[in-house]
């Protein structure tokens, strides 16, 4: 799983993240690590039914075909250290199988199922992903040759996205990029890290060294303000047969689901858009529905008693209604069991702290427990919130942090979610400072650039493991 903030002087996510998928890996070695965890989980399930009895079945088949869709693409796991993909391969798993046991507890489907042939497939699977991604290792060498020779690289731009860039390929031993160097148009004295890879030349000169040399990738790492020399560049590089990446500026500007589109055939670039378009959006709709449903069909029971200790616990209703901030920034109204002894929603709100007064003894044991926030599943069921998502803050506070932190409204270009990649990464509860603020934000800006059904399942998962320990929250 990525990291939901850059540390000081590090290039930002979202070019880290951008620099991964498009230039990291050869074709072919893509390819098959996006097809690795799907087909091993897939195939596994077929080896152990055949073993235990003796054939397929259809109801093996389509659960296998429901698995290969969950995990559809396969996460690249090449460079990570082996403790990690044994640890992200359990919680992968175990967040899966969690959910198919549940949605076949719930919809009886279990039933058709031969029990030998889950249990063993419960072992297996896991031990066979991680298997294979180790045997991955070995093999990719030999995948990488069948590429044939390495791609000669070059990089117009001597700028630091340009340097993270070149480091990035030159370290991945799995890459066939060899970088021959940059051009750019500044003394050598004046660029960074001007010692680490060779200057070549002047943008003038590129043209020619590519018509002279054989140059297979060109990566143009200018500044988006040089539009004049960008296109200069372009229309000089027509006549090769070079491919031509552009690494944008991101220190200009900070890209949310950044990608090319079209409008009704005209070519357009998104900078900033919601992950929840087109079938992501029926698929990220479909889970919340189903899985609140199951959850709240669950829970019926505890529902009740939360709501009489909190109408015996102190005066008030039991449900506290509060504005927070939805899908497009949208005012959108909140739904919590009630555990303060105050109802507050106006222009200033204090944020509550670990050992807040306003706090009833019940309530603070519902804050600390997190079954305060049970009630948003309905939120969920009438399309005000998501399961996982940026969490909706109060109103009072968006006005205040949306003047002090960059970027602080794109979180709300999908529903607040009952959880999120921030909360699961330490930043639940209190945000006393605006440095754990900007951190929460990053993480949830982080989540609209990676989202997949996957990473949902992932934050569900830690969710429910983080409150059992319930340290932070109050």
């Amino acid at each position: 799983m990525p990291k939901p903030a850059a540390p000081d002087g590090a290039m930002p996510v979202t070019f880290r993240r951008a620099t991964r998928l498009t230039v990291a890996r050869d074709q072919l070695l893509n390819l098959v690590e996006i097809f690795l965890d799907p087909l091993v989980l897939a195939l596994s399930l077929w080896a152990v039914a055949l073993a235990v009895e003796g054939s397929l079945g259809r109801h093996n088949i389509i659960l296998s075909v429901i698995v290969f869709a969950l995990t559809f693409p396969g996460s690249s796991r090449l460079t990570t250290t082996p403790w990690r993909v044994v640890r992200n391969i359990t919680m992968g798993w175990l967040t899966i199988s969690g959910l198919l046991l549940l949605f076949g507890w719930g919809s009886r489907y279990l039933e058709y199922f031969d029990r030998d042939v889950l249990v063993t497939w419960f072992w297996v699977a896991p031990l066979s992903q991680a298997g294979a991604h180790f045997l991955m290792r070995f093999a990719a060498p030999a995948i990488r040759e069948m590429q044939g020779h390495a791609r000669r690289v070059v990089l117009a731009g001597m700028n630091e996205q340009g340097i993270d860039l070149a480091r990035r390929l030159t370290s991945d031993v799995y890459s066939s990029a060899q970088v021959l160097g940059f051009f750019d148009d500044r003394e050598r004295e004046r660029l960074a890290h001007h010692d680490e890879y060779p200057l070549l030349g002047r943008l003038t000169d590129l043209p020619g060294y590519v018509k002279n040399g054989q140059v297979d990738v060109i990566y143009l790492s200018l500044p988006m303000a040089s539009q004049s020399r960008i296109l200069s560049l372009l229309e000089a590089l027509r006549d090769t047969t070079s491919s031509i990446y552009f690494v944008p500026d991101t220190f200009v500007t900070d890209l949310i689901q950044g990608r090319m589109d079209t409008v009704n055939g005209a070519p357009v670039v998104a900078v900033c858009e919601s992950p929840f378009t087109g079938l992501n959006g029926a698929i990220k709709r479909a889970s919340d529905v189903v899985l609140s449903l199951l959850i709240l069909a669950l829970l019926v029971p505890v529902f009740a008693l939360i709501a009489l200790g909190v109408k015996l616990s102190s005066p008030g209703p039991m449900i506290f209604r509060q504005r927070r901030y939805g899908l497009d920034g949208r005012e959108i109204v909140v739904y919590k069991f009630r555990s303060m002894t105050v109802l507050e929603d106006g222009a200033a709100i204090e944020q509550a702290r670990r050992d807040d007064q306003r706090f009833t003894a019940f309530g603070r044991f519902l804050r600390r427990s997190s079954l305060d926030e049970l009630p948003q599943f309905f939120n969920v069921l009438q399309g005000r919130m998501s399961i996982v998502g940026p969490r909706p803050h109060a109103v009072a506070h968006n006005e205040l942090y949306r003047k002090l932190i960059r970027g602080y409204m794109l979180r709300h270009k999908v529903r607040p979610g009952i959880t999120g990649w921030a909360q699961v990464n330490g930043y639940r509860g209190e945000t006393e400072t605006l440095e754990k603020m900007k951190a929460r934000i990053d993480c949830d800006l982080e989540y609209l650039r990676n989202w997949s059904l996957r990473l949902d399942l992932f934050i569900i998962a830690k969710t429910a493991w983080i409150l059992l320990k319930a340290k932070n929250a109050h």
